[in-house]
Order: C-alpha cells, then structure tokens, then sequence
C-alpha cells in the first residue's frame, strides 16, 4: 500500500509521532556517549599540552596523573564493550576551547587540570573530584612579592580562560589593584612570561605551579607564595545528560582512590622525579586529598 506524504496524514497521527520521537530522544540521551563509541569503533580524548604533572606532552608522549586516571576509564570503557581493540584519538586542547570540544561531540572526555564549578556545570558534567588545590602565585624568591596585596601596581600574569583569571579580574576592580594583567594561551607561556621579567608573579592553580617551576633554568630560584585565592578541584569533564557515561567515570575514580593506587599514583607523578627533566615536585599529599581519597565525591566548591 502506498504511503501518504507527512502532509495528508490527520494532525493527531503527526502529533504521536512527534511525542514518540521526543520520548525516543529522551531515552537515548542517557548513555549517548557509549553508543557513540561502540557505533564508531573510536574514543576521543582531550589533552592538555602544559599542563605538569597533571596532563602534559614531551613532544612524543601524553602524560601526567590526570592522563593515567583517564586512560584507566578508557580501559574500563573497553571492558564494559567488549572492545579490547578499541581505537583511542588524542586532541590536544587548550583552557579556552575545551568545553565547546566537548559539547560539539570533538572530544569525549577530557581529564586535565579542569576546575569543576557550579557555573561550568551548566555546560558539562563533570566525574567525581581528583584532585583538591588552592590558587596561589609564582614568583622569585627575592621579588619581595610575599602577599597578593604586595601585586599592586605590578604585572601579573595568567593563563587564558582560567578561574585564575576570572578571580584576578575581579580582585583587581574590587580592590583597585591596578595590576597590569597578561593573559596567555596556556601554562607553559605563562611561565616564560615570568622567568623573562616580563610579570612580578604568575598566579595559577597551585599544584600547576610547582609543575612549572620544574622548568626553570633554576628551580630553587622560584618559590609558590601567599594565602589561596580561592580552594578548587579538578575533575574529569564529559557532556552532560549521559548517567550511563558518568556512573562508568564515577566507579573507577571512586575505585581508584578507595583501595589506596590514587595515593601510589600521586606518589609518583607528585614525589618522585617527572619527565621531561627529572624533576621532583615534593608536592606532599594534603589533608583534603586525604578525605576526598576516603569519600570520594563530585562536589563542586564554588
């Protein structure tokens, strides 16, 4: 029998359809992610470039605490699909573009040095926190530059589309600092503003710091200093919408820093030397990440 086009069928027929497309939509939103990458065969990872020691590249190799809790969710994903081939594709990523990458379906998750907040929430979901850290600044041990207060009338530099920019902005209106602030793509330029004269301090996320100050010609040149901005976490980020997708996420952080490998993990990449120079951070483990290690969570702090 032929069919009839969409435009003679009765307006009640073309309304249940709709709302059993609409119904349709609903139910696969939960899960989209998987079924994304068992239809294609491929998981998209997003990655950061400077990021040291949490997800950063030797110009060969992806690496840091953050890649290592990621690719354990990767593996995880494998063994839930039963897909032990499955094709893994890194995107290097920046602090401005990752969230529209993950919205845009680019990447599939992303887990680097990205602050979980009620704000981004709106855009993304994020998994349970790994990480905990203060915002502090980086500077030279005979800059004088001891408190924030102590960057007034001074150039200060950030990385771009981070809530250590945002806080910068804010305190120096609120406070009529008159700092002169530089922004820049990533962490790693940051860091060259600073060791070339050009900013009194960097101020960034604290654990971030002691990762760039491994680069220094020098490193006991440099010292993290002042009272934190503000505390944060980090988190792996995905689309929102996908329960299926962040209860995966969830278990093996959950999993991870519950039977005690979290703690032998941020051993390694925060109190033994990291590539590329070999470098030990002496970042001991604090009392937050000891509680967030024994009741894992997805709190937001702000």
């Amino acid at each position: 029998m032929k069919k009839l086009p969409a435009s003679h069928l009765p307006r009640r027929v073309l309304v249940t359809a709709a709302l059993a497309l609409a119904a349709a939509g609903a139910q696969a939103a939960d899960g989209d992610t998987l079924k994304k990458i068992k239809e294609t065969g491929v998981i998209s990872l997003g990655h950061r470039e400077s990021s040291i020691p949490f997800s950063y590249t030797d110009g060969k190799e992806v690496m840091g605490y953050s890649q290592d809790i990621m690719m354990m969710i990767v593996d995880k994903v494998k063994a839930d699909l039963k897909m032990p081939n499955l094709q893994v594709k890194l995107t290097p990523i920046t602090s401005q573009n990752r969230i529209p990458l993950v919205q845009n379906g680019t990447i599939d998750i992303e887990c680097g040095s990205t602050t979980n907040n009620l704000e981004r929430q709106k855009q993304v979901a994020f998994s349970n926190s790994i990480f905990i850290y203060g915002i502090r600044m980086l500077t030279k041990k005979d800059s004088g530059v001891k408190s924030l207060d102590d960057l007034k009338n001074k150039n200060v530099v950030t990385t771009a589309g981070t809530t250590g920019e945002r806080l910068l902005v804010k305190m120096n209106g609120e406070k009529a600092m008159n700092m002169n602030l530089i922004s820049t793509k990533d962490h790693g330029q940051s860091f060259l503003i600073l060791e070339t004269g050009r900013a009194a301090a960097f101020v960034m996320d604290e654990p971030l710091l002691y990762g760039e100050r491994t680069k220094a010609k020098n490193a006991n040149d440099w010292v993290v200093a002042g009272e934190p901005l503000q505390v944060e976490n980090y988190a792996c980020m995905f689309r929102k919408d996908d329960a299926s997708f962040k209860a995966l996420a969830d278990g093996v952080v959950a999993d991870l820093q519950k039977s005690g490998r979290a703690e032998k993990l941020y051993n390694k990449w925060f109190m033994q030397p990291v590539p590329p120079r070999g470098i030990n951070l002496n970042y001991p483990l604090s009392d937050d990440m000891k509680a967030l290690f024994a009741s894992p969570n997805d709190k937001a702090f702000q």
